[in-house]
């Protein structure tokens, strides 16, 4: 199954950092990808930029910035194929331990598939 675990972060702390806190945030991150991707598990994955850049786009509008209700601001995402969400939550668990103060949010990935029928669609797995 697949899950997508957003990172969300107060961006006022990463922006903060120093580039040596960032590189080192950053080593820690990757060390976890590296045995993710080892183990099959990791999928796609983004550090999004500021959310200064972002645009909102509603009925009829268009607004600058990123309009959620939430105190952080969502800075990333991964996409895992884990057998379950008891799977993808120690996964969050790990990541936790390198960026404590990161908040992630976990759910399951219905895929849309142009073409594709919706039982195609709900059981994708990743290439072997």
């Amino acid at each position: 199954m697949l899950y997508a675990m957003l990172a969300y972060h107060v961006e006022g702390v990463i922006t903060a950092m120093t580039p040596e806190e960032d590189d080192a945030l950053m080593e820690g991150l990757h060390r976890l990808h590296g045995r993710w991707t080892e183990d099959g598990v990791l999928g796609p994955a983004a550090r999004l930029g500021d959310t200064h850049a972002a645009k909102t786009v509603r009925p009829g509008a268009v607004i600058d910035g990123p309009f959620a209700e939430t105190k952080e601001a969502l800075l990333g995402f991964y996409v895992l194929d884990c057998a379950s969400m008891d799977e993808a939550v120690a996964a969050a668990q790990a990541l936790q331990k390198v960026n404590p103060s990161a908040v992630y949010e976990l759910r399951p990935v219905r895929l849309y598939l142009p073409g594709a029928s919706i039982a195609m669609s709900d059981t994708l797995q990743s290439p072997a």
